[in-house]
């Protein structure tokens, strides 16, 4: 039997992280936070969940799939909420065109990978799924909330001249030089309930307020991963803020705020 419990968190340094963050966080003093992981729990190993913060570009990455991983990893496919975004913020996913891995090769070489990229200026509520293989992005000035399976697999292809160690052999083997499916890219109102992810590997659900029967029929009675955004939940008699992740037996354990919303995971 799964107990509800808050999940360990883990504040991560990056170059390109905020040493201010937004409530309800905080950053060390002196100290650039740019990740904030929840531990997965040895009920549910395949997902992290993570907050991102970013004063800086992230480099220009990629992922591998779980065929492309290292013998006994998992690949690598995440999903992103954008919470805020100051003005102009953007994200990039996929290129303009399609390109060649020879192109995209000598385009992380010269620094030009950069303009090849489909970048798009993003608000709250934008949501946006990244198979693996999707060559991506993050530009600066965004905080958001990322699902994904449980691997730490980046192959870094251009970083912005940062003395960070570079992947491309690795990154330019399981990239796909194409165009990102606009499928998966969307603006989801600021209230009501909505299915975000259905497989391949998790699902994921915003809710407000209690959920609906059809949410309580496709969670089931197994474990699930809550993240409130704005109001606490209670898991089994523990309270679990926003800014928390929390474990829950089932949907169906789990005790919503009416005024509150909430993201719920669970693999598939």
């Amino acid at each position: 039997m799964t107990v509800g419990r808050l999940l360990p968190t883990k504040q991560v340094e990056k170059p390109w992280g905020q040493d201010r963050l937004p409530p309800p966080f905080s950053a060390p003093v002196g100290k650039r936070i740019g990740e904030i992981w929840f531990e997965p729990p040895p009920e549910m190993p395949e997902l992290l969940v993570k907050y991102l913060f970013t004063s800086e570009n992230l480099s220009v990455q990629v992922h591998p799939s779980d065929d492309q991983a290292p013998r006994g990893s998992r690949g690598k496919e995440e999903c992103w909420l954008v919470l805020s975004a100051k003005a102009g913020a953007r994200l990039a996913v996929g290129f303009k065109a399609a390109v060649t891995a020879d192109q995209m090769r000598a385009a992380a070489l010269d620094g030009s990978i950069e303009g090849l990229l489909e970048w798009h200026h993003v608000a709250p509520g934008d949501f946006i799924y990244l198979k693996a293989g999707t060559v991506h992005a993050i530009g600066a000035g965004l905080s958001l909330i990322e699902v994904q399976q449980n691997s730490d697999i980046t192959y870094r292809l251009y970083d912005y001249g940062r003395p960070r160690e570079l992947h491309l052999d690795a990154g330019i083997a399981v990239a796909e030089g194409r165009v990102h499916d606009p499928k998966l890219r969307r603006h989801i109102a600021g209230h009501g309930e909505i299915a975000l992810v259905e497989g391949p590997y998790f699902r994921l659900d915003r809710l407000d307020g209690s959920p609906s029967a059809a949410a309580l029929s496709r969670y089931g009675s197994r474990a699930v991963l809550v993240i409130p955004i704005d109001e606490p939940v209670s898991v089994d008699d523990v309270r679990i803020e926003p800014g928390e992740c929390g474990l829950a037996g089932s949907l169906g354990a789990v005790r919503f705020d009416l005024a509150g919303r909430a993201l719920i995971a669970q693999p598939v």
